[in-house]
């Protein structure tokens, strides 16, 4: 249990979960960010530190792991359940790319060498599923820019042979047309032709349209220049249209062809984004574990602290914007030392100490490593309880104190000897005396 609701406000948690998000390379690791929650089972919290740790080894190690096109494809992959649908070209490409990703990661975390090196990151792949068939497939019928090859299909290489070959034939008549035009005075002398509405035309000034015999298909937002398509070319053009027509239709066959051989694969490509996207998650904590120079502490299963120089993340980047230092903590709290009472005079790092508490130990059971020393001891707490700031509201009318007295009451209801409590000015917003007896 987390108490309040705004918890991670308090303790900046909501501050990490957005640099995550930010060091996410697609939406399916953001996602999981989005998804990330306090986790209490010790098995489950080492093993996402562990795989952490491992994706840190890898990046500080400088090793080359798969970190491009992490395309996220869930929607249209969701979309052509329906038969009759296909993935367009670019949708093509991003699966093809993808795949190839998912593939690259999984070979890395295979290799006999890295599977003694990264057991946690290889446990994760071990059962992950390749597609080298449809990664064949896509290659065979689509280039690397994304638009299918001529001989994805016999008829596709004749039509856009045919195409080709008429699109010479009417460029040829322009230009012989172009140039006459252009002898005559009709036409300026650097004109070019070119494609309006998918017609090949002249550019022509209006005075002198009337000169060259044909059809007006535009005019120029300046009104000085109208595109007239000669009338020794409008067959042809009819022709370039059809074709152009003829072209899509085969198009849309091959790519609804590829879709209907995928739509059976459909789950276990989408099993194989949830592997990348977990890939993306992880990778977004080594990085960020990197830039807080953090690390996995001892881990216990009992409730315990035993920090040694451990920092606040987000304190620690904004001093170093300004070439300051901040001063770590060294925290001891276990069964027998339940209790820390921290005085002192204002500004004097009281709030810091407990804010700090309060979000290292809600990353570290949230599996993202922390900013200590590795000799450091770190426990699992089933619940954690703040009280750290003002709470007083005009909207609920509650006073300093009676929101203080509100937290104390789900503390005392709901917090046991696997509890973390954590409470700033306990007997703040009230008269002295009785605060300090209350908080006694």
């Amino acid at each position: 249990m987390i108490y309040p609701d705004n918890f991670e406000h308090k303790t900046g948690f909501d501050e990490i979960r957005q640099m995550l998000a930010d060091r996410c390379i697609c939406p399916l690791g953001v996602g999981l960010v989005e998804e990330m929650s306090f986790e209490t089972d010790f098995d489950t919290i080492e093993r996402k530190l562990d795989e952490t740790m491992e994706f840190l080894s890898i990046i500080n190690e400088g090793k080359s792991f798969p970190d491009q096109n992490y395309s996220d494809l869930r929607e249209p992959l969701a979309r052509i359940r329906v038969i009759g649908t296909w993935l367009d070209e670019s949708e093509l490409l991003g699966l093809w790319r993808s795949l190839e990703t998912i593939s690259g990661i999984v070979d890395f975390l295979n290799k006999e060498e890295n599977q003694g090196l990264y057991p946690r990151l290889s446990e994760l792949s071990s059962n992950v599923q390749v597609f080298p068939t449809i990664i064949r497939e896509i290659s065979r019928i689509l280039t690397k820019f994304g638009r299918l090859k001529d001989n994805a299909s016999p008829d596709l290489y004749r039509i856009r042979m045919d195409l080709a070959n008429t699109t010479f034939s009417i460029s040829r008549i322009l230009g012989s047309i172009l140039k006459q035009a252009q002898n005559d005075g009709l036409v300026e002398k650097d004109a070019q032709p070119t494609m309006r509405d998918g017609r090949l035309v002249l550019p022509v000034a209006p005075a002198l349209k009337r000169k060259i015999r044909g059809i007006v298909h535009d005019e120029s937002a300046t009104g000085k220049t109208v595109f007239i398509e000669p009338e020794e070319v409008v067959e042809a053009n009819n022709g370039i249209c059809e074709l152009e027509a003829d072209e899509r239709r085969e198009v849309i066959r091959i790519l609804s062809a590829f879709t209907d051989s995928l739509r059976p694969q459909i789950p276990d490509v989408l099993e194989s984004y949830a592997f990348m996207a977990q890939i993306d998650f992880i990778r977004a904590k080594a990085r960020l574990a990197q830039e807080f120079d953090a690390c996995k502490p001892q881990l216990e299963r009992h409730s315990k602290i035993d920090w040694v120089m451990a920092v606040h993340p987000l304190l620690k980047l904004s001093l170093q914007k300004h070439d300051k230092t901040v001063v770590p903590l060294d925290l001891d709290l276990d069964t027998k030392n339940s209790m820390l009472l921290i005085s002192g005079p204002n500004a004097g790092g009281k709030s810091v100490c407990l804010k700090t508490a309060g979000l290292l130990q809600y990353m570290l059971q949230c599996g993202i490593p922390v900013p200590m020393r590795p000799n450091s001891h770190a426990g699992i707490f089933k619940s954690i309880f703040i009280d750290i700031g003002d709470e007083q509201s005009i909207d609920n009318d509650l006073s300093t104190y009676s929101s203080h007295l509100l937290n104390m009451k789900n503390m005392l209801k709901y917090a046991d000897n696997r509890s973390l409590i954590l409470i700033d000015e306990f007997g703040s917003g009230t008269e002295p005396g009785i605060g300090g007896a209350i908080a006694e």
